[in-house]
C-alpha cells in the first residue's frame, strides 16, 4: 500500500513538472481528471493482476464514467504517467507504457486485429503523444519520441524522432530531439512540421534552381550562336576576297 501512494506521489510530481497551468498539488488531486483516471487504473490494475478480472473491469468502467478516460486494466503503465486534459483517451488491453510518458486528450492506443495476443502499441520511456493522435497496432514508439497532434501512426517510430501526418512521417531525427526536453503536444516550437510542405518547398527550390540553370544555358547558347554567325560571316568574306583575287589576277599578268 505504501508503494501505491509513493507511485501516486510520483504521478503528481509529473503533473507539476509538465503542466505550466498547475498551481498546487491539491489542485492536481482534486481538479485533474487525468490524475483521477490514473488512480482508477492503478486500483483496477492491482485487482486485475490478482485475477479479480471483473472487479478490475468494473473499476475501469467507473473511472471511464467519471473522467471520460478509458484505460484497460490489462495495460501495463510505468511511473510518472501524465494524461493532460484527457477527455476521450483510450488505452487498449495489451498496451505497454514506460516511465515519464505523456499523452493528451483524444489519444487512442488501439489494436488492429481480433487476435488475443499482443495487438496494442508499446510506448517507451519519455514518449509524448499529441492530442487526437491514433497509434494503432503492436508497434513501438521509441524512447523520447514525439507523435504530433492528430497523427495516425501505423509503423514503429525510432528513438528521439518526431512524426506527424496521416499516415505519420518522421520530420525530426534523433540528432535534433533531446531526451530531456519536453515538447507539449509532441511538437517542437518553431518547426515546420508538415513533411508534405517540406517536400513541396524542396521541389520548388529545385525547380527555381533548374530554371536559373536553363536561363544560363540559354544565354550561353545565344552567345555561341552569335560567335558561330560571326565566324561564318568572316569565312564568307574571306571566300569573296579570294574569288575577287582570282578574277583580278589574269589582268595583272597582261
Amino acid at each position: 500500500m505504501f508503494n501505491f501512494f509513493e507511485i501516486l506521489g510520483e504521478d503528481i510530481d509529473a503533473v507539476m513538472e509538465r503542466d505550466p497551468a498547475v498551481r498546487s498539488r491539491a489542485e492536481v488531486v482534486f481538479a485533474y481528471p487525468g490524475f483521477h483516471a490514473v488512480i482508477f487504473y492503478r486500483l483496477a490494475r492491482a485487482a486485475w493482476r490478482r485475477n479479480f478480472l471483473f472487479i478490475g473491469r468494473f473499476l475501469s468502467h467507473v473511472g471511464r464514467f467519471l473522467t471520460g478516460i478509458e484505460i484497460h486494466p490489462g495495460a501495463s503503465i510505468g511511473r510518472r504517467f501524465f494524461i493532460d486534459h484527457g477527455m476521450g483517451v483510450v488505452v487498449g488491453e495489451t498496451t505497454e507504457i514506460g516511465d515519464n510518458v505523456t499523452i493528451y486528450q483524444g489519444v487512442t492506443l488501439g489494436g488492429t486485429t481480433l487476435e488475443k495476443g499482443k495487438r496494442h502499441p508499446t510506448l517507451k520511456d519519455g514518449a509524448i503523444i499529441g492530442a487526437g493522435a491514433k497509434v494503432l497496432g503492436p508497434i513501438v514508439i521509441g524512447e523520447s519520441a514525439r507523435v504530433g497532434s492528430n497523427a495516425v501512426v501505423l509503423k514503429d517510430v525510432p528513438d528521439r524522432a518526431s512524426v506527424v501526418g496521416i499516415p505519420a512521417k518522421t520530420v525530426v531525427g534523433s540528432a535534433k530531439t533531446s531526451p530531456s526536453a519536453f515538447d507539449a503536444y509532441g511538437t517542437q516550437p518553431g518547426e515546420a512540421n508538415d513533411p508534405v510542405m517540406r517536400m513541396v518547398d524542396g521541389l520548388l527550390d529545385k525547380v527555381q534552381s533548374l530554371s536559373m540553370r536553363v536561363e544560363e544555358l540559354e544565354q550561353e547558347l545565344t552567345i555561341q550562336r552569335s560567335l558561330i554567325s560571326l565566324d561564318q560571316g568572316l569565312v564568307a568574306s574571306s571566300d569573296e576576297e579570294e574569288d575577287d583575287d582570282k578574277r583580278v589576277s589574269p589582268d595583272v599578268r597582261d
